[in-house]
């Protein structure tokens, strides 16, 4: 599955409605698979949060070290294809976040993302956090 940046979040922050649900599909889950882009996105989103800046890079840090989570590094050409996507999906509010992972699941065959963004949904992808 695909850890997106509302799904990090609620295995992050105990107080996130969907915590226990994240964890459950977390430890349930066979592939775990996240990118820079997600993680850059969550730093932000925890920020605007207020939450421990410590506790927060303590787990960021956790994530990229986890040998059973897979981050892939945006390159060039994925950011370039995730470019694409947006511009074919204009009448869609997806970040550029959201068009890397796109991009991604579907290059890795990947149908889950452990996400409260119901964006996944509109691109054909199953939300675990609803």
């Amino acid at each position: 599955m695909l850890l997106d940046t509302s799904g990090l979040l609620c295995l992050l922050h105990r107080a996130e409605p969907y915590h226990e649900r994240a964890c459950g599909a977390y430890e349930a889950a066979h592939d775990r698979l996240t990118t820079d882009y997600v993680v850059a996105e969550l730093i932000a989103l925890a920020t605007v949060r207020r939450l421990r800046r410590r506790n927060v890079l303590t787990f960021v840090k956790d994530l990229l070290d986890n040998p059973d989570i897979e981050t892939v590094w945006v390159d060039e050409l994925l950011h370039r294809e995730a470019l694409e996507l947006l511009a074919q999906r204009q009448d869609k509010t997806y970040s550029l976040c959201d068009a890397v992972s796109f991009v991604l699941m579907r290059q890795r065959k990947l149908d889950e993302a452990l996400t409260t963004d119901h964006h996944f949904e509109q691109e054909g992808f199953k939300i675990l956090l609803v």
